[in-house]
């Protein structure tokens, strides 16, 4: 009697293992019907300050998403190295492994068709970000988004901190008192819409504030610190005192100008700059640089990642961000000058 109603005894633990073990295994269907969310992020190069810091950002977003929420994440990052071959090429790939979102930092915002047709086909999303496509590339699907800034906007901004400290101190803009803000352009690359909107932007807001300028010389340093020192140089060595003003296209650059300064024991701060890095507001801060448009990457991150991952889950877009008509989302901006640390 004993034996049997062990044997009942088993036979019950058996069940109940049974259940369990069905319960574990649907609720492992589940997850993996679920499955992991992938985003196939592709930059235009590893070591734009920038960009760097935007994808630090991106992946904390991510990983606090995954831990509050208990989704899976896959974000692959690969970058370029400014080749927009290879870039065509790890998108094939990143389409190839079934990836469910894309974001891409284009090498050549010109030429994303490829990379606009082969989505399309595979029914792949795609974000692009921070340099934007061509409108009519960007219209040619309603699965094709983009994140940034107004560049124009970022250009007047960076004009009106040379603006307003012309008013409130001429002499501290105008070392020669001829009425007019002699001024060295340095650029981030041939192109890039960015770089033309911020070139045009920053010279127009001054001469808007009703003040002249005149261009001494300028140049293409690729938005690299090293090759902005290289640039500034020569201007320096050419022109000298004539320089009132450096004017760039980004915050690596105007570090770059920063470290040709001090290089040369120069005593000359009035460098502007765009995105608001952490150097480039401890240099403002030590007064070497008079100010910066501040991009908030962080911000852009998280438009960047609410925006694909609405489309990788089959959420609009226009419910987690605020899209505009042209399919784009812009983060917020705002000026950073020395007057702030005063």
């Amino acid at each position: 009697m004993k034996k049997r109603r062990g044997y009942v005894y088993l036979a019950i633990a058996l069940t109940l293992l049974a259940i369990v073990a069905a319960f574990i295994f649907r609720g492992s269907e589940e997850q993996q019907e679920i499955g992991t969310v992938k985003f196939g992020i592709a930059t235009y190069r590893e070591d734009d300050t920038f960009i760097s810091n935007m994808m630090g950002s991106l992946t904390e977003i991510a990983s606090s998403y995954e831990e509050e929420f208990g989704v899976r994440l896959n974000l692959g990052i690969v970058h370029a190295q400014n080749s927009q071959s290879t870039q065509n090429d790890q998108i094939a790939r990143f389409i190839s492994l079934g990836y469910d979102v894309l974001c891409v930092n284009l090498v050549d915002r010109t030429n994303a068709l490829y990379i606009i047709d082969r989505a399309m086909e595979a029914n792949i999303p795609v974000v692009f970000f921070n340099r934007e496509p061509v409108q009519e590339d960007l219209g040619k699907w309603d699965r094709l988004y983009y994140v940034g800034t107004d560049a124009s906007e970022n250009g007047r901004l960076e004009g009106q901190i040379i603006a307003d400290a012309y008013h409130r101190d001429p002499g501290s803009i105008d070392k020669n008192g001829d009425g007019i803000i002699q001024y060295i352009m340095i650029e981030g690359e041939v192109r890039h819409q960015d770089a033309v909107l911020r070139t045009e932007g920053s010279v127009q807001a001054i001469r808007d504030a009703g003040i002249a300028v005149e261009k001494l010389d300028g140049g293409i340093a690729s938005w690299e610190r090293h090759t902005a020192a290289a640039l500034a140089e020569q201007y320096f060595e050419k022109y000298g005192d004539q320089i009132e003003v450096v004017i760039c296209n980004n915050d690596d650059m105007a570090l770059g100008v920063i470290d040709m300064v001090e290089r040369l024991e120069l005593d000359f701060s009035n460098i502007v700059g765009i995105d608001g890095t952490p150097a480039g507001r401890e240099a403002i801060r030590d007064g070497k640089m008079l100010g910066t448009v501040v991009i908030d990457y962080e911000a852009q991150a998280q438009l960047i990642f609410d925006i694909a991952y609405a489309l990788a889950t089959g959420v609009d877009p226009h419910e987690v961000a605020d899209v505009r008509e042209d399919q784009s989302a812009r983060a917020p901006m705002y000026v950073i000058t020395a007057q702030d640390y005063n």
